[in-house]
């Protein structure tokens, strides 16, 4: 752990996301699967299992701040693995098949045992007002992003 406490930027808040990134991408990728299809599969999760392609679509394209182009492949990629599939009855709705649950329910076990060690020793008060913080952050870049 670093003795000085660096004042929050840009750059620090990258090196953080980044770090972090890099080893849930370590997860995932032990898994046969990238970051980008992981994200996916959260939000089907987050959803209760089965959510409107478009919402899907939209969904991660704001998360990942990405076009909804590369999305959209993400989201072949993942039915074409069997990850994920078009409800049967509602054909514009995507849901999660067994094989994506049991992936997406292993990669989330395995990166919160990381989330538990990286946060491990750092005060809850601490950890809401960085929450605080970078939500604050994450609003704003946002509202200028919509206004580009």
């Amino acid at each position: 752990m670093t003795t000085t406490a660096p004042t929050v930027n840009a750059r620090v808040i990258a090196l953080a996301h980044y770090a972090g990134r890099a080893l849930a991408e370590g997860v995932v990728a032990r898994h046969g699967a990238t970051f980008h299809q992981n994200v996916t599969l959260r939000v089907v999760v987050v959803a209760g299992g089965s959510i409107g392609r478009d919402e899907l679509v939209a969904d991660v394209t704001g998360s990942l701040k990405t076009d909804e182009s590369f999305v959209r492949g993400v989201i072949e990629e993942l039915t074409a693995a069997k990850l994920l599939e078009a409800d049967p009855a509602q054909a514009s709705r995507m849901r999660l098949t067994d094989a994506g649950r049991e992936l997406y329910e292993s990669t989330a076990a395995e990166t919160a045992e990381i989330a538990a060690r990286l946060y491990a020793g750092i005060p809850s008060e601490d950890l809401a007002i960085a929450g605080r913080v970078l939500a604050l952050i994450t609003e704003r870049a946002n509202a200028e992003l919509a206004g580009a």
